[in-house]
């Protein structure tokens, strides 16, 4: 019996795992942005509201990483996404400066950088909902995957209007910077509608890498 021929010098070497070393870096980079973003924040009442989702969201990842980690991708796309609300919330969404130059290149009529923030809150989640169906629920390979991660998406967004709601009806005047309407009475159906495209360009852009980052976790679970 011909031995097996032993492998090649010139085949492609494996690349290292850097998997497990990225969640670590991630983690350093947001809670710097964190603490950074508190330092003269415009309005410490909107930095908190803003932020409180990375103060709950990283240290649950962190604590939950052993028994439940989560793939590459969804990791990167939780740090952009945390630190989209932690530059909302340091300087209010409706006077971050990358949005003013935006309005004026664009000659908008309003800080645009709240309408990204909550395409991030349908891009991000997207991919987020996708990863907990396809792992705890039959619905690996199923055609509902995607219309069911949209809808649990839009869900969320109706959700968080609702929480912006109760702060205007407790803070009055006060949650203005929080609310970020400048002065749109169409604002909340703007935020829900931008989640609902977020999360559809997620699905459609993402959905193979995020396959193939899943299958990447799942090998690195047996080695």
């Amino acid at each position: 019996m011909q031995a097996p021929a032993r492998p090649s010098s010139d085949a492609p070497a494996v690349p290292p795992r850097t998997g497990r070393r990225l969640p670590g870096a991630l983690v350093f980079v947001v809670v710097a942005a964190l603490v950074l973003s508190a330092w003269g924040a415009k309005d410490p009442t909107t930095w908190l509201l803003e932020t409180v989702w990375v103060m709950v969201g990283l240290p649950l990842a962190v604590v939950l990483r052993k028994r439940f980690p989560l793939s590459g991708l969804l990791c990167g796309l939780l740090a952009a996404h945390a630190l989209v609300l932690i530059v909302g919330g340091h300087y209010t969404y409706a006077e971050v400066p990358a949005g003013d130059w935006v309005r004026d290149w664009f000659g908008l009529e309003r800080n645009p950088y709240d309408r990204f923030g909550h395409l991030m809150q349908g891009f991000v989640p997207a991919i987020l909902v996708r990863e907990l169906l396809v792992r705890t629920s039959p619905l690996r390979g199923s055609r509902w995957l995607a219309p069911l991660t949209v809808c649990a998406c839009l869900a969320f967004s109706a959700v968080f209007e609702m929480l912006e709601w109760a702060a205007a009806v407790t803070g009055g005047q006060a949650a203005d910077a929080f609310l970020a309407t400048q002065g749109d009475v169409w604002d909340t159906q703007w935020d829900m509608f931008c989640a609902l495209i977020g999360a559809v360009c997620s699905l459609l852009l993402l959905t193979a890498l995020h396959n193939r980052s899943l299958a990447r976790l799942e090998l690195d679970a047996r080695a």
